[in-house]
């Protein structure tokens, strides 16, 4: 029985998750990143999993002989936190997390409370960092 990987993308709108989130500031956090996650990747949102927004994707395949289908980046309005994902094992994260604002990080994720506590700017580049460390890491063949 080979490892399954739980969070796929799927055919469900992003929009429709986004309507669906409690709290309305989330809700306003949510469409903010919507924004800002396009716009810098290029990529359309795709929901991956029951609740993770996620752009573009990339073919992994591990030394182990696992592989398989993963987001580029993402980002998921959860009632604690959001959730940002960004590329994992890349080392310039730390670096650029230091100027990122307030957040917690995770082994995968990063964690903000709401978007106005963060650099829009810093965002971006670590979206882009992780993109151009993802095609690196995995070239598209």
């Amino acid at each position: 029985m080979g490892y399954e990987v739980k969070t796929k993308e799927t055919d469900n709108s992003v929009i429709e998750f986004i309507e669906a989130v409690d709290s309305p500031q989330k809700r306003e956090d949510a469409y903010k990143l919507l924004d800002i996650f396009t716009e810098t990747t290029g990529y359309e949102a795709k929901m991956w999993g029951p609740s993770i927004i996620g752009f573009g994707s990339y073919h992994y395949k591990y030394p182990t002989g696992h592989e398989g289908d993963s987001m580029l980046v993402g980002y998921s309005p959860r009632k604690a936190k959001i959730s940002l994902y960004f590329a994992t094992g890349d080392t310039k994260r730390e670096e650029l997390l230091k100027n990122f604002g307030k957040h917690t990080t995770g082994k995968a994720c990063v964690y903000i409370n709401k978007v106005a506590d963060i650099d829009e700017n810093v965002l971006k580049a670590l979206i882009n960092q992780s993109v151009a460390f993802l095609r690196e890491t995995y070239p598209v063949k």
